[in-house]
């Protein structure tokens, strides 16, 4: 298991970008799949992207509701993962979570990621 800490969320508008960064502990996180998931209020807690681990060749996959407008990325050097949004839309607005999961997987199922950061608000206004 690693732990991950997210940063980077906040209050913008439609329109707008922000970034979500992610931070895992522990030397092997280069091993893991990492995923980006969101949660609104009232809500299930929904896939958004994914990036795959370093020996699979970091594949990226996302929800098609943000393909287009949202990135995500990651440093191992850093053990960072980051998820840059654009174009955001009201309907955006929800609890960020990081999720890893080790080894390759392409799920979309939260179900499937083994560890889960606190979350981060991303709020945007009309």
């Amino acid at each position: 298991q690693v732990q991950l800490v997210e940063s980077g969320g906040g209050l913008v508008q439609a329109g707008g970008s922000l970034r979500l960064s992610c931070v895992a502990s522990g030397r092997t996180f280069s091993t893991y799949t990492m995923g980006w998931f969101r949660q609104a209020p009232g809500k299930e807690r929904d896939f958004v992207a994914g990036i795959t681990n370093t020996w699979s060749g970091q594949g990226t996959y996302y929800a098609d509701s943000v393909k287009g407008r949202f990135t995500i990325s990651r440093d191992n050097a850093k053990n960072m993962v980051y998820l840059q949004m654009n174009s955001l839309k009201p309907e955006d607005t929800a609890v960020y979570y990081c999720a890893a999961q080790l080894g390759v997987t392409t799920s979309r199922r939260d179900s499937d990621f083994g560890s889960w950061g606190q979350g981060a608000q991303v709020t945007v206004s009309s």
